[in-house]
């Protein structure tokens, strides 16, 4: 996968620093067993509630917090492996990051097993360009001798990378900015494009654009097309259940 220089931030000049009175809306996704509950609660603190998804018995958990003057609302998401659903909890995970469009999110890993979390990373990036990799644990990683080169990482998947260690409140400073600028523009992730074999790449260039015309560009028409390629019942019927309402985004 070649180097590219695929983060870019703006220069003083463009900084705004009026922030935007609409919510912004933050999904926090990754594998179970990467701290991202203790992520959540450090910054919500106890401006959270819980309730059930929407038709699902899977739990729901929502909290607000304010940074430079804006409000965020943070959705943390079930734990998940993959964005092909095993579970009704991975569905949810999914369906959220689909067809409610989130402001940012960011996936949290953990530092000291990249192999087995990079995996929900460049799934993610498929859908959505607003992307931030928080690597956590990193007390975990230090303790175990492992040496990460973040920003060699940040160039390699095209996105930031943040380091925490939440149970102590490392790094916290730095995702709530680095969530400030993804939001309002100053950082501009791109995340690196997977390139398919030449098969599978031809049939999704003649089924893309059919699907840009449906959707417009809110969910990234190259991972719906390859998900219908793939025939993906589940995404399929999420899918087509998501047209009446897709610029509706998620209700706040």
């Amino acid at each position: 996968m070649p180097i590219i220089n695929a983060v870019r931030v703006l220069s003083d000049k463009n900084f705004k620093s009026d922030c935007t009175k609409k919510p912004a809306v933050i999904a926090l996704a990754g594998n179970p067993n990467t701290g991202k509950s203790t992520i959540f609660n450090a910054l919500t603190g106890m401006r959270q509630h819980t309730g059930n998804w929407p038709g699902k018995t899977v739990l729901r958990t929502q909290g607000q917090y304010i940074y430079n003057g804006q409000k965020y609302v943070l959705v943390d998401l079930p734990g998940t492996y993959s964005l092909l659903p095993h579970s009704a909890e991975e569905e949810v995970a999914r369906d959220f990051l689909c067809f409610s469009y989130p402001d940012v999110t960011v996936v949290v890993v953990d530092a000291t097993c990249l192999e087995r979390n990079l995996n929900l990373v460049l799934q993610i990036g498929e859908v959505t360009r607003q992307l931030i990799l928080c690597l956590n644990l990193m007390d975990e990683a230090r303790r175990k001798n492992l040496i990460i080169d973040s920003d060699l990482l940040s160039r390699r998947l095209g996105i930031p990378v943040v380091e925490t260690a939440a149970r102590n409140g490392e790094g916290l400073n730095q995702l709530r900015q680095t969530i400030c600028d993804v939001v309002n523009h100053r950082i501009t992730p791109v995340p690196t494009p997977i390139t398919y074999p030449p098969d599978l790449e031809q049939a999704i260039a003649i089924l893309e654009p059919q699907v840009r015309q449906i959707m417009g560009e809110r969910l990234n028409p190259r991972w719906v097309a390859l998900r219908l390629i793939a025939g993906d019942q589940s995404f399929i019927r999420s899918f087509f259940s998501s047209l009446p309402d897709a610029g509706e985004g998620v209700k706040l």
